[in-house]
C-alpha cells in the first residue's frame, strides 16, 4: 500500500492549545518507519499550513476562526482527493477534529466523481455534530459531523463543493460518551448510527465492532476518523478534551485490527494529540501503535 502522510497542525477549531503539535508528536513516535516495517511504502506530503489563532481575530463567536479553518480545510480536501484518485490511501494527522471537514470533503468529491459510496467510521467520546445553531462553544472542532453529512453552516458544508459529503445511514459513531443537549437531537433527526460506551459496556468491543461493520458493509470507501480521546484518559492522556470512561488499550487495539481483517479502509485520520498534556509523548506513541493495527500489524 502507498501511504501518504498529511499533517495538519491546526488548534484553531478547539478551545485549548497545543494540538497544532499533534503531527510532529506522531512523526517523532515513528509512525512512517513503523509503517514501512511492515512492508508499506510511505510518503510524507508536509503539512497543510496553517495561522496562528494570535494573528486572527474572531468574527463570529459561534464559528471561530471560520474563514482560516475553511481555507486549511479545502486545501487538504484537494490533497486527499488528489491520493485517492492516484490510487493512495491518506493517512491525516491532527490536529483538533475540525480537520476532518476537509479530509472528508476530499473523499466525498472523489466519490462522488467516481460514483462511489462513502462510509465514516466516528471513533471519538463527542459526537462533534454540532451546528452553529446548537454549539455552546463556537469551537468548529465540534462540528465537523454535522457539516459532512450537510447540516449547519453553509460555509462548512461546502468545503470541496456544495454537496452532501456522506450519507448518515452510512456513518457510525463508536465509543461516545459525551453529548451536548444539541447533539442528541441532532442524531434522533439526522439517522446516523451511534454505538455508545454504554454499549461497549455491555455487549463487548468484539460484538460492537462486528455490528458497525454489517451496518457499513455496502459502502465502497470506508474513512476511519480516529480521535484519541475516544481512549480512556489513563491510557492516552495527552488529548485535547480528555473524558474518563473511555476505551481501554485492548479495546482500541481489537477495532482497528478488526479492520485491518475486513480490509476495507481506504484512509485514515488520527487527531486532538496534544503533546503540552501528554506524558512524555506516550499518547503519540500509542496513536502510532493503533496506525499500525489498521495497516497490518498482527500479534502472530
Amino acid at each position: 500500500m502507498k501511504i501518504h502522510l498529511i499533517g495538519v497542525p491546526m488548534d484553531l477549531g478547539a478551545g485549548r492549545r497545543g494540538v497544532d503539535m499533534g503531527p510532529s508528536a506522531i512523526r517523532i513516535a515513528g509512525v512512517a518507519e513503523r509503517l514501512r516495517s511492515l512492508g508499506h511504502i510511505v510518503q510524507d506530503e508536509g503539512d497543510i499550513p496553517t495561522k496562528n489563532p494570535e494573528l486572527q481575530k474572531i468574527r463570529n463567536d459561534k464559528l471561530k476562526y471560520l474563514p482560516e479553518i475553511v481555507r486549511a480545510c479545502n486545501l487538504l480536501a484537494h490533497r486527499v482527493e488528489k491520493i485517492m484518485t492516484a490510487g493512495g490511501f491518506p493517512l491525516v494527522l491532527g490536529g483538533d477534529h475540525s480537520v476532518a471537514l476537509g479530509t472528508i470533503a476530499g473523499l466525498g468529491s472523489y466519490c462522488r466523481r467516481e460514483e462511489k459510496k462513502l462510509g465514516v467510521l466516528w471513533i471519538d467520546a463527542h459526537g462533534d455534530i454540532n451546528t452553529d445553531a446548537t454549539t455552546p462553544s463556537g469551537n468548529i472542532h465540534g462540528m465537523p459531523m454535522a457539516a459532512s453529512i450537510g447540516m449547519g453552516a453553509i460555509e462548512l458544508t461546502s468545503i470541496g463543493g456544495d454537496f452532501r459529503k456522506v450519507d448518515p445511514k452510512n456513518v457510525a459513531l463508536v465509543a461516545i460518551r459525551d453529548l451536548d443537549d444539541g447533539e442528541r437531537k441532532n442524531i434522533k433527526q439526522s439517522g446516523v448510527n451511534i454505538f455508545t460506551m454504554e454499549e461497549i459496556d455491555k455487549h463487548g468491543m468484539s460484538v460492537i465492532i462486528t455490528k458497525v461493520l454489517r451496518r457499513l458493509e455496502e459502502v465502497d470507501v470506508l474513512h476511519v476518523s480516529l480521535d484519541l480521546d475516544a481512549v480512556d484518559p489513563s491510557v492516552a492522556p495527552g488529548v485535547g478534551t480528555p473524558v474518563k470512561g473511555g476505551l481501554n488499550y485492548r479495546e482500541a487495539h481489537l477495532i482497528m485490527e478488526t479492520l485491518s481483517e475486513h480490509g476495507k479502509i481506504s484512509s485514515l485520520e488520527v487527531v486532538e494529540v496534544n503533546p503540552i498534556l501528554d506524558n512524555r509523548n506516550q499518547s503519540a506513541e500509542f496513536a502510532v501503535e493503533l496506525i499500525q493495527s489498521a495497516l497490518g500489524k498482527k500479534i502472530i
